[in-house]
């Protein structure tokens, strides 16, 4: 279930937008002010962000551009403000959207089952993870800004156990993942070559990964615990 993060000072309109997508299946976590967003993006996965201009501690507008120096996550704004400049500004900063108050509660539940619709879409293509960039479409692949060269082989491995972070995959669900099917014969170890590989492009310490782990007697897996503001 996606997690949505809603950042607003008016309480009443905060529960009133929990209410109104509640009936989605969203996972909520409520925000009054900066301070408060901060620490539920430092602790917790967030896949859309609800974000008010105006707020007691802050400006969403300079929230916003914190968060796009880490996170690609969805963000839409939500504010009295509404200025052409206003519009321009929040979408210039990295907002998906922007919603004028007074608003429609049901035009808000619209927008947000197409932003996440957009996102899931998109999260193929460009993967931001603690300090990768992995931009699947463009071939483009970076750890601490670094640009990393993987093979068609890595890109393939390093994208099927992204889109299953957290999820096992056994051996042979990867070899068959990876390997075309015009492939008439993989060699046994050609997995375990891919997967050493690739540790050694993108872990800090090879031989204990953080990020790819091997479970044994059952495969490996991308490890969730490792993701930030994904």
């Amino acid at each position: 279930m996606p997690n949505i993060l809603i950042v607003e000072d008016d309480m009443a309109l905060n529960n009133g937008i929990v209410l109104t997508l509640k009936q989605d299946n969203f996972v909520f976590m409520q925000a009054l002010t900066v301070k408060q967003a901060k620490e539920q993006l430092d602790t917790n996965q967030v896949d859309l962000i609800i974000l008010d201009i105006n707020l007691p501690d802050g400006n969403g507008c300079d929230l916003c551009q914190d968060i796009r120096k880490t996170s690609a996550v969805p963000i839409i704004f939500l504010t009295a403000n509404d200025m052409e400049l206003d519009v321009v500004t929040g979408l210039g900063l990295g907002g998906d959207d922007y919603i004028t108050k007074p608003f429609s509660l049901m035009i808000l539940r619209a927008r947000v089952s197409t932003i996440l619709r957009r996102a899931v879409k998109s999260l193929a293509d460009k993967v931001v993870i603690d300090d990768f960039v992995f931009d699947f479409e463009n071939m483009k692949f970076y750890k601490n800004k670094n640009e990393i060269v993987l093979s068609k082989t890595e890109q393939r491995l390093l994208k099927v156990l992204i889109m299953n972070k957290g999820i096992v995959l056994s051996r042979a669900n990867l070899v068959d993942k990876i390997w075309t099917e015009d492939s008439e014969y993989v060699d046994e170890n050609a997995l375990s070559v891919t997967i050493s590989r690739l540790r050694n492009k993108l872990e800090e310490y090879p031989s204990k990964p953080q990020y790819i782990q091997m479970v044994y007697g059952l495969g490996y897996t991308w490890a969730v615990e490792q993701d930030k503001h994904n």
